[in-house]
């Protein structure tokens, strides 16, 4: 699907470069003509509140990166420096590091959106298996970023961080050693995270490309599921959801602002403040927050190498998510028992988070480990059960019945969910 475009071009100039590179053709037919089903809500906007994110991570990097220096003895006050002697430093360093929380916001609703209305299911595998290596490669940025301005939560964040890595049996003790560039979390470890921190966010840019490649292949998802039939069930992708996008961006731009320039220091932590002190270990060291979930589910684990599988499993599972999903429909709209499935899960989600941020000791561990079994349960054992259980409400007949008669509700002449009775 992506590509066609009815360009035909008028001048000249334009009619000499198309015969040879036909990139015009080619941005309007992904971009402009792209056929886009006609009743995608708000929550398809993040896309591009996350297409805008990533570009201005990588914009605000660049001009930080000419005045930081990764040393040990001089990246604090190089941050410092930043703040206080940069023309309009403060602002960039405020920009950039409110916006990797603003980014992983959007990728979390972009992602839950995707659970719930199945975007996951084929003929789209290929193309949420690219976004779970997005927010893998996200991950490991923020992480690597999150250590360079060489506070205490930054040194003692990365030590429990790369001390993980020596439970793997047989390599775990060489990855720690290549990681730190020693024996400690060092002047080596500092160099090789804004390096790696550095590239990651062009290797992102170069995979979100092939992201957005596959899902133009296939065409987009929508709050039905069910696949256009017809000229009728799309729209050109301009203006109609040009317009759309933009509004959705300037409102979240507004919120980004807010945190940016009002409260930029909410969602830190004080003690990054501090100039890393390998002697002085914090009373309660925590990651940023969107690890939370993740740092919940490595602790519920009393033993340390199951704690770290435990962890990358729960990312590890959205990979092969398209074949634990049973049911042959895709909107949770017209999947009565999964929808309150998707909620508690969503609720376990949060959980998860706050349970992070909490000391690891009493009920505090023996809920985040409910809220562990749980995740896991949902995705192997209550997903693949539903596609049996579950009898989903009748199916549109196509996207244009289904706006004309209010939306994603049951609407008069459907027709069943091929599979089910």
């Amino acid at each position: 699907m992506a590509g066609h475009s009815n360009y035909v071009p008028q001048s000249a100039p334009a009619k000499w470069l198309e015969s040879r590179l036909p990139v015009i053709s080619l941005v309007r037919g992904s971009f402009v003509d792209f056929p886009t089903p006609k009743n995608l809500n708000y929550w398809w906007t993040f896309g591009g509140i996350l297409a805008v994110m990533l570009m201005a991570q990588i914009l605000t990097g660049i001009v930080l990166a000419m005045h930081y220096t990764p040393s040990t003895l001089l990246a604090f006050d190089s941050v410092e420096h930043i703040m206080r002697d940069v023309n309009f430093g403060w602002m960039l360093r405020y920009l950039h590091a409110n916006g990797a929380s603003m980014f992983f916001i959007a990728v979390y609703i972009h992602i839950f959106r995707g659970l719930y209305y199945g975007s996951y299911k084929a003929p789209r595998e290929i193309s949420w298996i690219l976004g779970v290596v997005i927010f893998l490669m996200m991950m490991g940025t923020a992480f690597m970023g999150y250590v360079l301005p060489w506070g205490q939560m930054s040194f003692w964040g990365a030590t429990v961080i790369t001390n993980l890595f020596s439970a793997i049996p047989i390599v775990g003790e060489a990855i720690r050693t290549w990681l730190w560039g020693g024996f400690a979390v060092d002047n080596p470890t500092l160099n090789r995270f804004f390096s790696l921190h550095y590239l990651l966010p062009f290797m992102i840019l170069g995979v979100v490309i092939l992201h957005v490649w596959a899902f133009h292949t296939t065409g987009n998802n929508n709050p039905t599921g069910v696949q256009p039939k017809s000229k009728k069930d799309t729209l050109p992708f301009h203006p109609y959801y040009t317009i759309k996008d933009l509004f959705a961006i300037v409102v979240f731009m507004i919120l980004f602002s807010w945190f940016a320039f009002y409260a930029p220091n909410y969602m830190g932590h004080p003690d990054n403040y501090i100039e890393a002190n390998p002697l002085v270990t914090p009373a309660h060291i925590v990651p940023e927050w969107y690890f939370l979930p993740f740092y919940a589910i490595l602790r519920a684990v009393p033993d340390k190498l199951g704690g770290v599988l435990a962890m990358f499993g729960a990312i590890a599972v959205l990979f092969v998510l398209p074949w634990l999903d049973t049911s042959k429909v895709r909107s949770g709209s017209y999947r009565p028992l999964f929808k309150q499935f998707f909620w508690i899960f969503a609720i376990n989600a949060l959980a998860l988070g706050y349970l992070g941020a909490m000391p690891a000791e009493g009920v505090y561990v023996v809920l985040s480990r409910i809220c562990t079994i749980y995740y896991f349960a949902h995705f192997l054992i209550i997903l693949p059960m539903l596609g049996f259980m579950e009898k989903p409400l009748p199916l549109p007949a196509s996207i244009s019945e289904a706006v004309l008669k209010g939306g994603s509700g049951t609407p008069a002449g459907a027709v069943s969910a091929p599979g089910t009775k």
